[in-house]
């Protein structure tokens, strides 16, 4: 697998051009904000007529059009809208619209992977993938470094996909970390397999599970808490620092005996037989089929899931001990009436 950095990139090439991000969430605006500041003159942001990103958009003084527009205008367009969405935002405001021999780009190789959206054949075809919140990869790059990046080339028609790939990677700060070749179905294939079994869903039924034995055997809701959500990041940050061996050189004998004793019996083979399981409707497209279904009836058990997640108690419990520390907040990475 390559990597490349700053100077393997030629930053000239994305600044020549027009770009359109469309979205202005999380990793839109961290995309078009980077851009700009590194000198691409020409960025805009695609929004539906309504939307609340409008405002904050045209606050960072960044044009704003709606995304039939920006295909007309745009040389490249970076697709950062849900991924439930892209599908009909192609076929209905890009396919006809994009100026011939122009790039169509994607930080998650979803849409392309499982043929949701089959560009047209004078495109190129690209992805550029964060590995990072959007409001990390904004901060990261405010501070003079960068977020690591994945780059893919899909379709190379124009036969200067790949550089002009990488400079897009490089003026979102990607460059300053590495930016590391893939492509779209291992981006797409580990990343859905790392949230669901590892980052999103496996990590969040373990806390609330880990929560739920100990209030359950008469300890205070607090103390579970602490024990079972709030110090994760402690153990996490140790590991993002250095590995495993790190945390472990950390934390007493005691927790490191436990771990090798006790990890096992949580995390055992009948977890990696499903973790296989999970795998296989990934690689198979069950995953996608499914949660685009959910799409087409409103999203209605997505909707009850995410209602029901949201009114456990340990998010009750959390607000409460989160008041506590101020420091939370005064450092917090998500600010919603920005981005």
């Amino acid at each position: 697998m390559r990597v490349y950095y700053d100077r393997d990139a030629d930053l000239n090439l994305i600044k020549g051009k027009k770009v359109a991000v469309i979205g202005y969430g999380s990793q839109g605006h961290a995309h078009a904000l980077n851009l700009r500041d590194s000198g691409v003159k020409e960025v805009a942001v695609a929004l539906r007529k309504g939307s609340p990103g409008i405002k904050k958009a045209e606050a960072e003084k960044l044009k704003v059009m709606d995304a039939g527009e920006a295909a007309k205008w745009a040389d490249v367009i970076m697709m950062l809208t849900p991924d439930e969405l892209q599908a009909d935002i192609y076929t209905n405001h890009l396919h006809a619209n994009m100026k011939p021999n122009a790039a169509l780009m994607f930080a998650h190789g979803l849409n392309i992977h499982f043929n949701l959206i089959e560009p047209r054949s004078d495109l190129d075809v690209m992805m550029i993938a964060p590995k990072g919140p959007g409001h990390t990869v904004r901060a990261e790059y405010l501070r003079g470094a960068g977020v690591p990046v994945l780059m893919a080339v899909h379709r190379d028609a124009s036969g200067n996909a790949h550089d002009l790939c990488l400079s897009y990677g490089a003026a979102i700060g990607g460059g300053r970390a590495g930016i590391i070749e893939t492509t779209f179905r291992e981006e797409c294939e580990t990343d859905l397999f790392g949230e669901q079994s590892v980052l999103c869903g496996g990590l969040v039924e373990l806390m609330k599970a880990g929560y739920e034995t100990l209030v359950e055997a008469g300890y205070a809701p607090e103390m579970a808490y602490f024990e079972c959500v709030h110090e994760v990041k402690l153990i996490v940050d140790l590991i993002y620092e250095g590995g495993i061996a790190t945390m472990n050189y950390s934390v007493s004998n005691t927790a490191e005996y436990g771990e090798y004793v006790s990890g096992p019996r949580v995390i055992d083979d009948k977890t990696r037989a499903e973790m296989k399981r999970v795998l296989a409707d990934i690689q198979s497209g069950k995953f996608v089929k499914d949660w685009m279904l959910e799409n087409k009836v409103n999203q209605t058990s997505f909707k009850a899931m995410r209602a029901k997640c949201a009114s456990h108690p340990i998010e009750e419990m959390g607000a409460k001990l989160r008041a506590m520390m101020p420091w939370i907040k005064e450092r917090a990475l998500v600010d919603r009436s920005r981005n």
